[in-house]
């Protein structure tokens, strides 16, 4: 575990406005993959300059040890979120879910089964560049952990807040929310802007294309040509802060989520 693991925490960022969103980061890591993109986005004000909510949890298993992730069942990462989103509903009209890597996969999966008003996503994990990892359900009894995956930036001084050793058993259940997250994206129906790394070592690129021919909604891809996997602490993360934070404004202000026409 990296020193400063344990101070990145859960965060909240208190807002009035129609809109309240969702932040969620990646599998083995913390808050602090996405509290900069959280904190673009909570810049975005409607016409009477009020400020949307935006939650950021630190998903159950992260911020400690990898051995406390191993013993995680995915569905404790689906109902840690569920009761953010209900947190957020409460106190706001519209809901905008949006995740980096696993944390896109539940968000793509709660905007299957809640109602949303737009999806934002960074290299979204429904699909892993490791084909031996779709085995880890067989292999983690014998072998409990692999070297980390964390940390995969293009930028030469970007570090990520993550664990050093990957729980094998962990993989296996991140294997379960990806297929299952698959199979229900004819029900996300909520715009989807995905942000895609042209190199990502760990999601494959096959992810955006599932989202894209398989999901009900209007789904706009962003290339990232500067960044690798962790894109939120990477070269293009001005861009994906930009591009967020106009979409939620343009909601905010009764406009479409997603500019102009989409394909």
């Amino acid at each position: 575990m990296s020193s400063d693991l344990a101070n990145h925490g859960p965060l909240l960022l208190p807002g009035t406005s129609s809109v309240g969103v969702l932040v969620l980061h990646g599998f083995t890591s913390t808050t602090a993959s996405v509290a900069q993109w959280a904190r673009a986005i909570h810049d975005a004000v409607d016409d009477a300059g009020a400020h949307p909510g935006v939650r950021v949890p630190l998903l159950p298993g992260h911020g400690t040890q990898w051995q406390d992730l191993a013993e995680q069942p995915w569905q404790a990462w689906r109902d840690a979120v569920d009761e953010e989103y209900w947190a957020l509903r409460a106190q706001h009209d519209h809901v905008v879910v949006c995740g980096l890597s696993m944390g896109g996969a539940l968000a793509l999966h709660t905007a299957a089964r809640r109602e949303v008003s737009g999806v934002l996503l960074v290299n979204p994990a429904l699909a892993l560049v490791n084909r031996m990892a779709r085995f880890s359900h067989l292999a983690a009894a014998a072998v409990p952990s692999l070297e980390g995956i964390g940390s995969d930036i293009k930028q030469p001084t970007g570090l990520e807040s993550t664990y050093d050793r990957t729980p094998l058993a962990a993989v296996a259940q991140l294997n379960v929310l990806m297929h299952r997250t698959v199979r229900m994206l004819p029900a996300v129906t909520a715009p989807a802007v995905v942000f895609r790394s042209d190199e990502d070592h760990v999601v494959s690129g096959a992810s955006a294309a599932l989202l894209a021919a398989r999901s009900g909604s209007e789904v706009l891809v962003v290339p990232l040509h500067e960044s690798y996997h962790v894109a939120t602490l990477d070269h293009d993360a001005p861009l994906i802060e930009a591009q967020s934070r106009e979409a939620v404004q343009r909601l905010s202000r009764g406009g479409r989520f997603l500019p102009g026409e989409a394909s």
